[in-house]
């Protein structure tokens, strides 16, 4: 799958951790509080680069989990650029999955 699929399931996991779960909790590998502090980076209209603790929890994250939100419709409706999602793995310098 493209590289935009990608990122576009990153962030709806972002989006579904941040209605769905509480603090402490984790999804894909990946604390909430570390999703949410990954919002920023891809929420126009100048988002800051991601931070080191993001892409850390990224590089520990199930890929393939986070892939399975990627046909989420909730992204635009919270403020998230999916252009943006889909480079946040390659801005974390992570490698791709083959397929997600």
């Amino acid at each position: 799958m493209t590289e935009r699929i990608r990122a576009v399931a990153f962030v709806a996991t972002l989006v579904v951790v941040v209605m769905a779960t509480a603090d402490g909790q984790t999804i894909c590998n990946m604390p909430v509080s570390a999703l949410m502090e990954c919002k920023p980076a891809v929420t126009p209209p100048k988002p800051p680069p991601p931070t080191p603790s993001c892409c850390s929890s990224l590089s520990h994250a199930d890929i393939r989990c986070l892939c399975s939100y990627e046909s989420s419709n909730l992204l635009p409706s919270l403020g998230i650029d999916p252009n943006l999602a889909m480079q946040l793995p390659s801005i974390c310098n992570l490698p791709h999955p083959a397929k997600c």
